[in-house]
């Protein structure tokens, strides 16, 4: 009876140990919106939607009023993302066609090591949910590229529209049935045209599963949500919510999610030992009018290279762990990479060159962003570069259609922390800021190899 006793009690301790030993590490959720403006949330400034539970994950979090996507749209940015590089060094970038279609027989190279791969090496549990857009054939799907789980739909939810369908129609008054876009589970179609007014619902129901099922062991939740791109859809608890309009009532069920995703972390005590972060793949299509988002005070939106198409309203959320505050210190997407490698205790692969920095110390509150630059890419093209806070446009281009570009000589040099809608340019008082900069694009530019170019691939 004795022995029996001893033997419980130690198996205990060993029990324990392993417990412990699995959740030593913290979880990771990494919530990424599609087509969101950097004026949208109520704590980003929008007077008429309002969003509680982002404006409470920013008081008890960091919220980042400079924080950058590598691309101004979809399938480059999040490449940028998941791999901690600019597209240009993955081939997942491209001057003729901007981001993957249903048609395109390219995506993320095998030879890239994505977020997911990275934590799996820490025996991460790795899931992505939502909108994929890196190549929907087998070799490129999430479940090829280190996650163990994949639930959503693998391009953009405008493609795939019924071709007797009148543009205006499809999303002046957007159905269902105007577009084929299908839901997957894995490599499974599960439903097709996915029913896209109940997608934020099932994307946040998946999200909270997880949490829920994998409380003992860390994992990694890549939740890319595929709203509030066009065609706009809510679901029917959120029909006519917002004094926005359907904008709004598509916003506010995003905030809904995220109060839905704390509340679980909260709920299973996991709350001081994940980190999230909320942030957009680009600025807001402004070609939508009244159904697309707003920059705020920035210039431009989607598509291009003024501070409106790549600066995104971001918050880190991690009770306990992070320093409260409003970070007005750079950082980008590519900045994530290193940051959760540090966080696993992973060292960062060294046979390739990295475009991020460990934010680790700016999140505790003990130290400042390494990061004094942002570039611009537009497809293969450095548009406009970023020193410090100084911002310099060689070229600049209208967002969409078919315009000509237009080559700056000497560039338009904008002050980002006294002019960040880049009204003022102050070129001519600033010769010695414009040649750094040309020398930092030079140092830069030799550092770039070329690959195939994956979005051409067809």
């Amino acid at each position: 009876m004795k022995n029996s006793f001893w033997y419980i009690i130690i198996l205990f301790l060993f029990s324990s140990v392993e417990i412990f030993s699995q959740n030593d590490k913290p979880n990771i959720i990494v919530i990424f919106c599609d087509d969101l403006g950097y004026g949208d949330l109520g704590t980003f400034g929008h007077p008429t939607i309002q969003t509680p539970h982002l404006d409470r994950m920013a008081e008890e979090g960091q919220k980042w009023t400079n924080f950058y996507v590598g691309a101004s749209v979809c399938t480059p940015s999040r490449a940028a993302l998941l791999t901690g590089r600019l597209p240009i060094r993955s081939g997942m970038c491209s001057d003729k066609r901007r981001v993957l279609f249903p048609d395109s027989k390219g995506g993320l190279p095998q030879s890239e090591i994505t977020a997911a791969s990275q934590l799996k090496k820490a025996d991460y549990y790795t899931a992505c949910i939502g909108k994929w857009h890196l190549g929907h054939l087998p070799e490129f799907l999430p479940t090829s590229h280190g996650f163990d789980y994949y639930y959503g739909i693998p391009y953009s939810n405008d493609m795939d529209r019924i071709k007797d369908i009148d543009r205006n129609e499809a999303f002046g008054n957007s159905k269902i049935e105007y577009f084929q876009v299908p839901l997957m589970k894995n490599s499974e179609v599960l439903e097709q045209p996915a029913d896209q007014t109940t997608i934020t619902k099932r994307y946040t129901e998946e999200a909270v599963r997880i949490i829920q099922n994998k409380s003992n062991h860390p994992y990694f939740i890549y939740l890319a949500h595929s709203m509030p791109h066009v065609p706009l859809f809510r679901s029917k608890n959120f029909e006519d919510k917002s004094l926005r309009g359907l904008y709004g009532d598509v916003i506010e069920e995003i905030d809904w999610s995220v109060g839905k995703i704390l509340d679980a972390l909260r709920e299973t005590g996991q709350d001081k030992n994940t980190l999230v972060v909320f942030t957009s793949d680009n600025g807001p299509w402004l070609t939508f009018d009244q159904q697309g988002g707003s920059a705020g005070l920035l210039r431009g939106g989607k598509g291009g290279t003024f501070e409106g198409g790549m600066r995104e309203p971001t918050l880190f959320w991690w009770p306990g762990t992070i320093s409260p505050g409003v970070i007005m210190q750079p950082g980008t997407t590519m900045d994530l990479f290193p940051t959760f490698s540090s966080l696993a205790d992973i060292e960062m692969p060294e046979d390739r060159i990295y475009d991020g920095y460990d934010l680790t110390n700016v999140l505790n509150g003990v130290g400042a962003s390494k990061r004094q630059e942002v570039i611009y890419y537009r497809g293969t093209k450095v548009y406009a570069y970023r020193l410090g806070a100084y911002k310099a446009h060689f070229i600049t281009k209208a967002e969409y259609g078919n315009p000509e570009e237009t080559i700056h000589n000497p560039p338009l040099l904008y002050n980002l922390n006294i002019d960040p809608s880049e009204k003022y340019n102050v070129a001519t008082e600033n010769p010695e800021i414009i040649e750094r900069i040309k020398e930092s694009i030079t140092k830069h530019k030799k550092s770039i190899q070329q690959v195939e170019n994956q979005l051409e691939i067809r």
